[in-house]
């Protein structure tokens, strides 16, 4: 009878573990379409699967695996309450391995990996932003961890200071990548994985605290500039007219788009219930792409061509065609002079200079038209509140930014060169010697072999005619090392009680000294155990 209960049992075996295969892969697609859901924005659908997935699961380490991931969609959620809709100028597909390059910022700003500030291989981050006269960096590296983390440096007289870690707010226990300061240092931006946000990697920005001089809590820039994929290296141009970032959305894995954005000091944001439109938003396609007019995303009617509009929409033409020649010109003319400065022949310098001395001879006269084209621009929307002039307001400012998008539906990427391989001299790290009682795998002395004032035990543990090498130390520190009489004598720790030693005696005992005692010393000098217990008790 037990025979065949047994083989009874045993047959079950098969059916369970089958079970418990279909049961492991029903969780595993209710999660893999909770994921999909997630990238489509459909976070209200997600977050149901998600929950459906955490009642099936038995397993708590996988439920908890489970939440981790069911936060993100949850912040999700949460995220569309605060949506921006920016104008996008352009967009364009680029390798991963040099698409920094092509963003509108000065020439020989990155730095290669592998280099002194950044030696371990990432898939995102290929170089660091190095500006040649800056006197404080901020850049992202591994920590022993393998975590990458946000570091500063600052120059010194002749050495950059051994870099140091941001605050507690701007670490994760994952990685941040790619910090941007802005040109007035006020805001820091940068990219992470493992802050508050929607999956992938983040984009964020602090902001500098003049009261307590550090950085505050970094904020997530929210949708479309975050998303459920990859999204860093955020910065805004020099020339305060772009907002430039990168992502995957939409990309392989070994490309991304670089976005140009129209730059918004302060975007409106809005509430998105309507997953449809936030992936549309998300998308970023530029208002004159082709793609998106088929769409019917762009403008598909034209507002009424009276003489006033068409005279506003001319003119506000103008203005912005005025704005992109000085910003082309401005960046060619420094292209040119770094030239010169690099250029060792002299009849090459000569024609740089002619060019140089022509280009900035046109810009006082672009920037008087520009002066005088915005003066203009003012005076037309005067006359529309004077004379009454009645326009859809919401078409005519469609049909603005359209303009400007379509003004600038020419931007040219400009590939930059990589800056040369320079040394950096860069200061040791400042090492605070523990002088706490311990056993490490190598033994070391104290860096100060004074003893501090006041009753203070050690543990005795060593007496030698020979110096003592760091072996024989079994790991002890930190030890002092006196001479006298021609013998070396070695003591360990620093006790502020007696009880304190005591609990440590056997420790040093196990380790195989022979001559194992607690000595006392008060304000530097040796005492009897006994007195320096008395002082103690005696609060002298």
């Amino acid at each position: 009878m037990k025979r065949l209960l047994v083989k009874h049992i045993y047959m079950l075996f098969p059916l369970f573990f089958a079970c418990q295969i279909s049961h492991a892969q029903s969780v595993s697609g209710i999660l893999a379409k909770a994921d999909s859901l997630r990238v489509e924005y459909c976070f209200e659908e997600s977050l149901a699967l998600y929950d459906k997935a955490l009642a099936a699961e038995p397993d708590s380490l996988r439920k908890m695996e489970i939440l981790s991931s069911r936060a993100l969609v949850e912040n999700g959620a949460k995220m569309m309450d605060y949506v921006s809709e920016p104008v996008v100028v352009a967009r364009q597909k680029f390798s991963l391995e040099d698409f920094f390059l092509y963003y509108p910022l000065d020439d020989k700003l990155w730095c290669a990996k592998p280099n002194q500030l950044d030696s371990v291989a990432h898939p995102l981050v290929k170089a660091t932003c190095v500006p040649s006269d800056a006197s404080t960096l901020y850049f992202s590296a591994a920590d022993a961890s393998g975590c990458r983390n946000i570091y500063r440096t600052d120059m010194g007289d002749e050495s950059w200071t051994y870099p140091v870690l941001l605050n507690e707010s701007m670490t994760s226990a994952s990685d941040e990548i790619y910090p941007m300061l802005s040109t007035d240092e006020k805001d820091l931006y940068f990219a992470s994985n493992g802050l508050y946000g929607v999956g992938g990697y983040d984009l964020y920005v602090a902001h500098w605290n003049e009261r307590t001089k550090d950085w505050d809590a970094p904020v997530n820039m929210g949708f479309p500039y975050s998303s459920p994929y990859d999204d860093f290296l955020y910065v805004n141009s020099p020339d305060g007219k772009y907002t430039v970032f990168a992502s995957n959305r939409e990309c392989g894995k070994d490309s991304v788009y670089v976005y140009v954005l129209e730059y918004e000091s302060t975007p409106i944001r809005k509430s998105v219930g309507n997953p449809s439109l936030m992936k549309d938003i998300a998308s970023l396609i530029p208002e004159d792409d082709q793609t998106r007019l088929e769409k019917g995303g762009s403008i598909t009617d034209e507002i009424s061509e009276n003489v006033e509009t068409l005279r506003y929409m001319d003119k506000m033409e103008e203005v912005t065609s005025l704005r992109d020649s000085i910003s082309v010109l401005t960046k060619e003319l420094s292209l040119l002079r770094k030239d010169y400065e690099l250029s060792d022949d002299e009849d090459q310098r000569e024609r740089i200079a002619k060019v140089i001395i022509e280009g900035e001879g046109r810009l006082p006269g672009l920037g008087a038209a520009l002066d005088e084209a915005s003066a203009q621009l003012r005076k037309i929307e005067m006359d529309f509140l004077y004379k009454g002039v009645v326009i859809d307001p919401d078409k005519l400012m469609e049909r603005a930014d359209r303009e400007v998008a379509g003004a600038t539906a020419a931007y040219t990427f400009l590939k930059m060169d990589m800056a040369p391989w320079q040394e950096m001299a860069i200061d040791d790290p400042i090492v605070v010697f523990d002088y706490g009682f311990n056993i490490l795998e190598e033994g070391q002395f104290a860096q100060d072999q004074r003893l501090p004032d006041g009753a203070v035990f050690q543990i005795w543990f060593l007496t030698s005619s020979t110096k003592a090498k760091i072996s024989q130390l079994k790991g002890l520190t930190p030890v002092y090392e006196k001479k006298k009489d021609g013998k070396y004598f070695y003591k360990v720790g620093l006790f502020a009680s007696y009880a304190e030693a005591l609990g440590n005696l056997n420790k040093v005992k196990k380790l195989g000294f022979r001559e194992v005692k607690i000595v006392a010393y008060i304000d530097g000098e040796p005492v009897n155990v006994d007195k320096a217990r008395e002082w103690i008790a005696a609060g002298e």
